[in-house]
């Protein structure tokens, strides 16, 4: 398993866009993306200059890819 990178809030939404996710709404300080296909999913990521590695990791979770798989996009 590689290391998590430091990204910002913004580099994470780019990346999940990737896979199919899209910028909805922003509420505050937080970015809402949703994929409709293959299975409904709504992830909410903080606009920040720079994640917490714990916060990144809760978001790849939510998405339910790898670490490796996310670094690829």
């Amino acid at each position: 398993m590689s290391k998590l990178p430091n990204l910002s809030g913004k580099d994470v939404a780019k990346k999940l866009e990737k896979i199919d996710f899209v910028f909805v709404r922003q509420s505050g300080s937080h970015m809402i993306l949703r994929r409709e296909k293959p299975s409904k999913m709504t992830v909410t990521i903080p606009d920040h200059k720079e994640l917490k590695r714990g916060t990144l990791k809760n978001i790849l979770r939510q998405v339910g890819i790898s670490v490796d798989e996310f670094l690829k996009l």
